[in-house]
């Protein structure tokens, strides 16, 4: 009889061995410490939006800035927090992702309550109010950054090497859990964060807000390190990691001896121009060479297409969390409308491992992507439709129904990457995916700059819809580049028939 404290997981290979055991004590630490996590960075992510509507009304300029700032210091910083984490030790990675992240909302929280105490500080003590809004911008993009770090390790790194020598729908299953996770933090923080600013105040919940951030790290810690020491597979894969970094040490080590003795060659290269030796140092950087992986690997249009996915404000991001705010639409119905998105999202984890295992992850991809932009045609519609608060309702309808395909889709492209992407290049190449959805979350927000005005958020939708399309696009070339095909039509009745006639 098993004991109830493992899972037993069993593979059947040519000697007919049976395959280590996945603790469960260790799969629930992991999924626990990375809810903690994840509902600090989704409160945040919902709150931010309303305290900048708040403090500059009737604009979109604040919300836009602060999506810009957090999403271009992840566009610059992304591949170089990736190529941190595959320098570093996984305990070091534990440290510095908790600490970072809950040490900047902390502040980031600490700031926003300073602000809304004092409602009219803009007027009375502007250079103190700048103040403010910069160290709330910079502390939660240096937040975001740290659960970057973490989002990497935990969904690129440790999920796959926990499923390793095990059945391919463990690894499936795992990603599905850990995505389900996210998005029931998606889910339930807005709805509780918009009833603690609708029933008591917003400064109410940003001081709940900075107490979790105080409280949670010290159990993230202690369920992550527990997962570290508890499983063997994680602790093999560090030492392969640290044996990694210290033969490339030793490379660099053999190269730089004899170029240090080549005094004349020294002499003749320090006579080059300065240009060539900037490009050179350029090429060297750890950030080209991050992109130069990312764009050798075979994911890459894929990665492309997810991406560009975030040149949106077809989602319950500020930018749109703002316009419906502006638009009289309550908010704990804006959190409400936010929790039943993702919770037609938590519906992917569970539809995805259904579909996959018939269909592949590749063509998965693709049905859901084409459903998801079906969906965002209710959107569309909505910029016509002109009758009190319907089209805000349109607006929240569609996109909360097109997270279906969506997080089908975001499943999908994460499933291709961890197959494969190498084990050397995963966190590398986990960086640079997420630098580029930055950056064109960067420019979203930028757009949001220019288009301000929250009467004009037709311009922006219609703008998203846009590349949502180029998006499909660019998956569906992929697959017929790699299937010669994009449908099976002898599998569908009417057409095998004409096929066959």
């Amino acid at each position: 009889m098993e004991k109830d404290t493992e899972t037993r997981v069993l593979v059947s290979n040519e000697d007919h061995e049976e395959q280590p055991l996945l603790p469960r004590s260790m799969v629930i630490s992991l999924y626990l410490g990375y809810f903690l996590a994840r509902w600090g960075a989704r409160t945040w992510e919902f709150s931010v939006a309303l305290y900048m509507i708040y403090l500059w009304p009737n604009s979109l300029f604040l919300t836009a800035l602060y999506g810009a700032v957090e999403s271009g210091s992840t566009a610059v910083f992304g591949p170089i927090v990736g190529q941190m984490i595959d320098g570093m030790s996984y305990v070091k990675v534990l440290k510095l992702w908790l600490v970072t992240q809950n040490l900047s909302f902390l502040v980031a929280g600490g700031s926003v309550v300073a602000l809304l105490l004092v409602p009219d500080l803009k007027s009375h003590n502007f250079p103190l109010f700048v103040t403010l809004i910069v160290l709330t911008n910079l502390s939660g993009a240096i937040g975001v950054l740290s659960t970057l770090a973490g989002t990497i390790l935990v969904e690129r790194d440790w999920v796959v090497v926990m499923s390793e020598g095990h059945p391919p729908d463990v690894l499936t299953n795992m990603n599905a859990v850990i995505r389900s996770i996210d998005l029931s933090s998606k889910l339930l923080s807005p709805v509780i964060t918009g009833m603690i600013i609708s029933f008591v105040s917003l400064e109410a919940s940003a001081i709940t807000f900075a107490a979790w951030a105080t409280v949670t790290v010290w159990i993230e810690y202690w369920l992550f390190n527990a997962v570290y020491e508890g499983v063997p597979a994680i602790v093999q894969s560090d030492e392969r990691r640290r044996l990694r970094l210290t033969q490339s040490q030793r490379e660099k080590t053999d190269i730089a001896t004899p170029l240090l003795q080549r005094t004349e060659e020294d002499s003749t290269q320090s006579k080059r121009s300065g240009n060539m030796r900037i490009l050179e140092r350029i090429s060297e950087s750890s950030f080209v060479g991050a992109w130069r992986n990312y764009l050798g690997q075979e994911i890459v249009l894929p990665g492309v297409a997810l991406a560009l996915l975030f040149f949106t404000v077809l989602s319950y991001g500020t930018l749109m969390t703002a316009t419906l705010e502006w638009q009289g639409i309550p908010t704990y119905i804006i959190g409400l409308g936010r929790g039943v998105s993702a919770g037609i999202g938590l519906a992917a984890t569970v539809v995805y491992p259904i579909v996959q295992s018939r269909l592949s992850p590749l063509r998965t991809g693709l049905w859901s992507f084409w459903s998801q932009w079906t969906c965002l045609l209710v959107c569309v519609v909505s910029i016509w439709v002109a009758k009190g608060d319907t089209a805000s309702y349109m607006l929240m309808a569609g996109v909360a129904t097109s997270r279906l395909g969506l997080w089908m889709f975001d499943l999908s492209i994460i499933q291709q990457m961890q197959d494969l992407v190498p084990e050397p290049d995963r966190c590398v190449v986990g960086g640079v995916q997420n630098s580029l959805q930055s950056a064109l979350d960067l420019l979203a927000n930028v757009l949001g700059i220019i288009v301000s005005d929250p009467k004009d958020f037709w311009i922006l939708t219609l703008f998203s819809f846009g590349t949502t399309s180029l998006a499909g696009i660019l998956y569906t070339v992929h697959l017929y580049r790699i299937r010669k095909h994009i449908f099976h039509w002898d599998k569908i009745p009417v057409f095998n028939k004409l096929l066959v006639s």
